[in-house]
């Protein structure tokens, strides 16, 4: 019996753990053990909730106002007396967060193997996204197994003098959060606004839809004053569309973004999501800017348009598919490049019929066959391939 543990502790990370939570929870060859730093207390709630994951430990490491060191010491040194206790055969973490970087040094001091799912994503350059770049890049140089999401991720990875036979191409869990999610849309909108937008669809009758994400560090400052400016005017140019803005609970970003746009009346601020919901949000829009990394691979895998807010990506699949665009954060920018998409149908659905390069939506049954070829009994599969 292989005993799996995994470390996880935003929305993004669980989301992409569910979908492999379930699969080991399935297995009748492998035991799993869940450990939640609570880095995101409520959103990750809400996903746990959502997939019906109980972790195990709770490390609750988020006190007011710590700083991204003492998150990592915090999850570096719960997860060691986690690791103490439990004593599993295999780590897991995903991603690029303060967690995974904390559970990978815990983990590879205790001389266990890790696992890092979404392994190989690069930027090319250390200050952005931040801190997020040097997280991953620092958990590849100590993890066993580097599930990569696509041929892309990989070759990153061999450029680091990473061993090809330690990297599977697996396609993103994402794809198969969303398919599950979509699974259970809820019918109606929480937030009254947004339900009568979303009858208002239903009958045919609303506008072009925006959806804007705002959150990145890089982005604090004159960028996010700017995103909130480029945005009001988009308002205030086309009176028939429609700008839904579910606002990021950090401070600084709301004072950047409220005095540009919460007097204009045909933009819904509202609070941020739980996945579901921003999930149906997320069909029902047009267009969608943002500086997100996972709204770059959930979006196109509904045919929406995504324009991001950063001058690079470490996702560039979809750059090259044509479903996303980089726009960095200047207004007139901003403006220019949402206002091609809405005058140009022909712009629109070019975006819009993109492949999407991310997955089938069967990335967890391939991340599982790799941990068994790795760590247990198995043949190694193929590396997963975007159909042609």
């Amino acid at each position: 019996m292989l005993r799996i543990m995994t470390i996880y502790g935003t929305r993004p990370e669980a989301v992409k753990v569910a979908p492999i939570i379930k699969a080991i929870e399935a297995a009748p060859d492998l035991e799993h053990v869940g450990v939640i730093s609570g880095q995101h207390r409520e959103m990750l709630d809400q996903v746990n909730e959502l997939f019906e994951l109980v972790p195990d430990h709770d490390l609750n490491i988020m006190t007011a106002g710590q700083s991204l060191n003492e998150i990592v010491a915090r999850v570096l040194s719960g997860v060691d007396a986690v690791l103490d206790k439990e004593r599993p055969d295999v780590v897991l973490v995903q991603g690029d967060t303060s967690t995974v970087l904390g559970a990978a040094i815990a983990a590879f001091n205790r001389r266990l193997p890790v696992v890092h799912l979404e392994a190989g994503l690069r930027s090319g350059d250390i200050d952005s996204p931040f801190p997020e770049e040097a997280n991953r890049r620092l958990t590849s140089q100590i993890s066993s197994l580097h599930l990569a999401p696509t041929a892309t991720s990989k070759v990153n990875l061999t450029r680091e003098d990473i061993s090809a036979n330690n990297i599977v191409v697996t396609g993103n869990s994402v794809i198969d959060a969303l398919r599950l999610a979509m699974e259970n849309l809820p019918e109606h909108f929480e937030d009254e606004r947004l339900e009568r937008l979303r009858r208002s669809h239903a009958e045919g009758g609303h506008g072009r839809i925006l959806l804007v994400t705002a959150h990145r560090r890089e982005n604090l400052g004159s960028a996010m004053v700017d995103i909130g400016h480029a945005v009001a005017e988009l308002a205030h140019r086309y009176p028939n569309l429609t700008v839904v803005f579910p606002l990021h609970k950090n401070p600084e970003v709301r004072k950047a973004i409220q005095p540009a746009v919460e007097a204009v009346t045909n933009v819904l601020l509202t609070e941020p999501l739980g996945y579901v919901e921003f999930t149906r949000l997320l069909g029902l829009a047009d267009i969608v800017l943002t500086d997100s990394g996972g709204v770059q691979e959930e979006a196109p895998s509904l045919g929406k348009p995504v324009l991001v807010m950063r001058e690079n990506t470490e996702r560039p699949e979809a750059v090259l598919a044509g479903t996303v665009k980089l726009v960095g954060t200047h207004a007139q920018r901003l403006v220019d490049e949402v206002s091609l998409l809405l005058d140009s149908e022909e712009a629109l659905k070019a975006m819009a019929n993109a492949v999407n390069p991310y997955g089938d939506g069967h990335a967890a049954e391939r991340a599982i066959a790799a941990i068994r070829w790795k760590f247990g009994s198995g043949e190694r599969i193929p590396d997963f391939r975007i159909a042609p």
